[in-house]
């Protein structure tokens, strides 16, 4: 080893000797305040916290100055963030934090998708009347359009009879069922989502084609509908549950979209950054989206299948719609928004 390397070596152990004390002794005092023990610091120990989170900072400074031990650099960073938090960080219990995402900070967030919540509704529309258009048309694009795990036996061959079977007789023939259908069309409108969210770092194109397929479907199938003058009894059907579940699949595609946006005009900061940046930003739109397709599994599995009246089905599903449009968009007070 040369004689510049040990000077940098001794000057590194005589940093660390000199300061690792301080540094030990604010890990003490975080330890105690996370296990939650505030009111057992003394008022010493009060007054020392905050000098001792300064010294910690003046260390890091220090080190990457001199580009001491990159060890020791991201110990003090982890350090230093903690100390940040514990001082500086506003602490809220559960039921007050989750009593704030409901009242202001989901609402909010989703407000501030608009612009892309209307380019989601523009594409999933749009490919509806697509689908419905190319199955008026020609009703071989039927097959080619819909799955056969989601047509469930149901095409353009299907007589009027065994269509309204469905519509109308649901309750009869999966009455002891219902939970369990519920259940699995949670979990498929929860990974249609997903991937509507999870996507949109791809610049927001697999996002756009998966809005677009799932109203292609939807137009396809109420085409053939349509065809046996039972179009307006299947939107009744639909509607019960879909004003819920569409809505939440248009606001996962808005927040791919705005990762994708990110990912385009990254401003500041490198693309894959920006778009991180974006998904975390978004994540409470994506929580508040599960809640949603819950709501729209149980409605779709148990509540479409019992109420048969065409009346009440369009009741519901415009009921369903007010109420989220009023509590996403209506004006509030809006308190800090944590980013």
């Amino acid at each position: 080893m040369s004689t510049q390397d040990e000077l940098i070596a001794a000057g590194q152990r005589n940093f660390r000797a000199q300061h690792e004390p301080d540094w030990n002794a604010l890990e003490g005092l975080l330890r105690q305040l996370q296990r939650g023990s505030l009111r057992k610091l003394t008022l010493e120990d009060t007054m020392r916290l905050p000098i001792l989170y300064r010294a910690a900072l003046s260390s890091l400074s220090i080190a990457r100055e001199f580009s001491l031990d990159r060890a020791l650099i991201l110990y003090l960073e982890s350090l230093c963030a903690r100390a940040y938090f514990v001082i500086y960080g506003v602490p809220v219990r559960a039921r007050d934090g989750i009593a704030q995402f409901f009242s202001t900070y989901w609402a909010h967030n989703v407000k501030s998708l608009w612009r892309e919540t209307i380019v989601a509704v523009l594409l999933l529309f749009s490919g509806a009347l697509v689908g419905y258009l190319l199955v008026m048309h020609d009703p071989g694009w039927y097959v080619s359009l819909m799955p056969d795990a989601l047509a469930e036996g149901r095409g353009p061959n299907s007589s009027t009879a065994e269509l309204a079977d469905v519509i109308y007789g649901g309750a009869r023939q999966h009455e002891n069922m219902l939970g369990v259908f519920a259940a699995f069309l949670f979990t498929h409108n929860v990974e249609v989502s997903i991937m509507c969210f999870a996507l949109g770092f791809a610049l927001g194109l697999p996002t756009a084609f998966l809005l677009v397929q799932n109203g292609v479907m939807m137009g396809a199938l109420i085409a053939v509908y349509a065809q046996h003058h039972l179009g307006l009894n299947l939107i009744g059907w639909l509607m019960i549950h879909g004003t819920t579940e569409l809505f939440a699949i248009i606001l996962a595609g808005a927040a791919g979209f705005r990762i994708g946006l990110s990912a385009i005009f990254p401003g500041a900061h490198t693309r894959m950054a920006s778009a991180a940046q974006a998904g975390r930003a978004t994540a409470s739109v994506m929580i508040g989206v599960m809640l949603m397709l819950l709501v729209s599994g149980m409605l779709e599995g148990i509540a479409r299948q019992l109420v048969s009246n065409d009346l009440a089905r369009y009741g519901v599903g415009l009921a369903m719609l007010t109420l989220w449009l009023v509590y996403f968009y209506a004006p509030r007070r809006l308190r800090a928004v944590p980013r």
